[in-house]
């Protein structure tokens, strides 16, 4: 028996040595190794099966529209190196293992101005050390990242061509109907300056896995892989939506994609240039969910020293509509409230026991942030806050749940800097990245805060 495991013992010895020398002295070393990953689409489960379209309704043609938008859509390139280990490397003496890899995603882009800025999902760049434009021409751009907002994956980039671009104007999202045609530009499996055609299938879609977009306009118009970031245009060549995800089981198209509406990309985008970050508009009420069966959204609570109360919204009125839009569910609102901002004011038409009634509402900025994962409610830094603790960022906790953070004493007045030597600047930022790591990478969540006392504290989960 020893003789036996003495000779499987050599051989597998054998075979270590072997394999370490080809790796020490045949294979070449490779810093950087490039990785072409295949162009990625959102994908997301939905029950919904793919209505049969009447093409003896259709236009007799969408060239006007095609030649409108096919030159401002781009294809973008994102770039982003990773580091790899590779623990023979530095078994055999070559270095500590540690090697360059690049990773290279695409997508599309749509040009919303003559002097260069362009449109395109988060999840698009997410990560990139380096992104490039390629216009429809072949002419080949880098990128500046503007500004993004990953809770509903837009991001704004931006290039220098030394000329007047092609750009596709904004169209009123809200006014798309239900059955109207509308076309889907892009770049699928690197196919630059596709158009495909279908029809608006649903508006205000909430999906099942995403938490955070709720106000999807639904199409029929084909979208694969490549496209996200692409323009979804009415048949005048207004951009009505950013193509975002698809429902499929395959990775491809099978029914239906989904664009964030151009509304909220409006009101994103401009909130990214004059302020740097999304600007969260609420009306100042709870939302009681209890029952379904209602058309429209239920007002559970009405905020102390809010404008509703001002208005005279009470509990228990039901919102049917917002400056005339209908609101038949939860997303409606939310869509409605995504493209507006703090300051703006609205009519809210409420149904209070079979009367209905408008109030004139002034909407207020949302200046605390509840992570339910990690137990933590966050409030933005005031500029006076920032120069009495010396700090040019963060987020402070007014509330604390979370047992681990308890059990150091950690709670009202310690202010968040850094999540995984990411600096943080903004309440709303320290939630998403909180939500994200305690579902999915918790051991990975290192939290940098400063104490009311000025200490610098780190915490690992």
């Amino acid at each position: 028996m020893k003789k036996v495991l003495g000779i499987v013992g050599v051989a597998f010895l054998g075979g270590a040595f072997a394999l370490g020398g080809y790796k020490l002295f045949v294979e070449q070393p490779q810093v950087i190794v490039e990785k072409t990953i295949e162009p990625q689409l959102q994908t997301v489960k939905a029950n919904y099966m793919p209505a049969v379209m009447n093409t003896a309704s259709a236009p007799s043609n969408f060239t006007e529209a095609a030649e409108k938008t096919v030159n401002a859509v781009v294809h973008v390139k994102n770039t982003a190196v990773k580091e790899v280990y590779n623990p023979f490397e530095e078994f055999f003496g070559r270095g500590n293992g540690r090697s360059q890899r690049e990773q290279v995603g695409t997508g599309s882009g749509v040009i919303i101005s003559a002097d260069g800025y362009i449109v395109t999902n988060n999840h698009v760049i997410e990560g990139a050390s380096e992104i490039e434009i390629t216009l429809n021409n072949s002419k080949k751009h880098k990128a500046n990242l503007i500004g993004t907002d990953p809770k509903n994956d837009i991001a704004l980039l931006k290039i220098d061509a030394e000329m007047d671009l092609p750009f596709i104007v904004f169209g009123n999202s809200d006014n798309a109907k239900i059955g109207e045609w509308v076309l889907a530009v892009g770049n699928p499996y690197n196919l630059n300056s596709t158009v495909t055609a279908g029809i608006v299938s649903a508006k205000g879609r909430d999906l099942e896995g995403n938490s955070n977009i709720e106000s999807f306009i639904q199409t029929d118009a084909a979208v694969n892989p490549g496209n996200s970031g692409g323009a979804l245009v009415n048949t005048r060549g207004e951009l009505i939506g950013i193509n975002t995800a698809i429902t499929s089981r395959t990775g491809s198209f099978i029914g239906y994609s989904f664009a964030v509406p151009s509304n909220i990309t409006k009101k994103i985008i401009d909130d990214l240039l004059e302020y740097g970050n999304v600007q969260e508009a609420i009306i100042g009420i709870g939302i009681d969910s209890s029952s379904n069966e209602i058309e429209g959204v239920k007002i559970g609570s009405v905020d102390e020293n809010s404008d509703a109360l001002k208005a005279g919204l009470k509990k228990g009125d039901i919102i049917t509509k917002v400056n005339n839009v209908k609101i038949s569910k939860f997303s409606d609102l939310k869509g409605q409230l995504t493209a507006k901002r703090p300051g703006e004011v609205v009519d809210v038409t409420v149904n209070r026991n079979g009367s209905e009634l408008t109030r004139t509402v002034k909407l207020s900025k949302r200046d605390s942030f509840i992570s339910q994962n990690f137990g933590v409610e966050l409030k933005d830094l005031t500029e006076e806050e920032k120069s009495e603790r010396d700090i040019s960022h963060g987020a402070k906790i007014i509330k604390n749940a979370n047992p681990a953070l308890k059990q150091f004493k950690v709670g009202e007045g310690y202010v968040i800097t850094k999540i995984n030597n990411k600096e943080i600047h903004t309440a709303s930022e320290a939630k998403d990245i909180l939500d994200s790591y305690s579902l999915k990478n918790r051991r990975r969540l290192i939290i940098e805060m400063v104490s009311p006392t000025g200490q610098v504290e780190r915490y690992g989960f």
